[in-house]
């Protein structure tokens, strides 16, 4: 398969982000939300509490990113989390396992990417390897979209192998490693520029960016964007 970016080079494998790439966050979140008007009273009432601890989380993992604390951005979530809600550590723990890993798998399969099917069809024919590199564990996940065995090697980047979460190159390099391929001749798939594209930049690899909100500094930049995965598949397609 030629390479989106370099027609003069083949991809022989194609690395793929989870969150936002294979399903979309937009109705997940929705169904999320109409979830929590649900809970029985005394659930309710402490709704406000919860979704701050989940965006202190989410929001001290953007920190990180940019400081590069390697192996310990899970423990600093959760204390951080806990800080600015007055819940305890293993509170914030259980909070994140519920509502962050279990209780979305059950809308997984109600927000699949449009045209994943096709393109993974597409790539298993065509003999080119897949892998998923996430930054949070990716296991369930696929299993609740449909996806179980269809990817290896699946990567979380807190495991103890990477300890570094996005953009940190080094996920990216396991996957290549894992192939015995040269970054060059992987594809890395995501959907943000800032931590998907970056990374693989950082790695030596090329990058697809799927998503239509960013403004195409395309080539220059190292990567390019896709509407879609399907409209990703109809290039790759006429290359091949």
């Amino acid at each position: 398969m030629l390479n989106p970016l370099d027609p003069s080079r083949r991809i022989q494998a194609v690395l793929f982000d989870l969150d936002g790439t294979l399903y979309r966050q937009a109705p997940l979140r929705s169904l999320m939300a109409m979830e929590l008007l649900t809970l029985p009273f005394s659930g309710f009432l402490k709704a406000p509490q919860r979704w701050q601890a989940l965006r202190t989380y989410r929001k001290t993992q953007e920190h990180l990113r940019a400081t590069d604390e390697r192996g310990s951005a899970g423990a600093a979530q959760l204390l951080a989390a806990a800080r600015a809600t007055g819940l305890t550590v293993p509170e914030v723990e259980r909070l994140v396992d519920e509502w962050m890993l279990a209780r979305p798998l059950k809308y997984l399969q109600f927000c699949r990417a449009k045209g994943l099917d096709r393109l993974l069809g597409f790539l298993e024919q065509a003999g080119v390897r897949t892998g998923v590199l996430s930054d949070y564990p990716a296991e369930s996940k696929l299993q609740a979209l449909g996806l179980d065995g269809r990817f290896s090697p699946v990567l979380c980047t807190s495991a103890p192998e990477v300890a570094a979460l996005k953009p940190s190159p080094r996920g990216f390099l396991l996957a290549c490693r894992a192939w015995r391929m040269a970054p060059g001749d992987v594809l890395y798939v995501g959907d943000r520029p800032d931590v998907d594209a970056a990374g693989a930049s950082a790695a030596g690899m090329p990058c697809v960016i799927i998503g239509g909100g960013f403004r195409s500094r395309r080539r220059t930049a190292g990567y390019r964007v896709f509407r879609s995965l399907e409209r990703l598949l109809d290039v790759l397609d006429d290359r091949s």
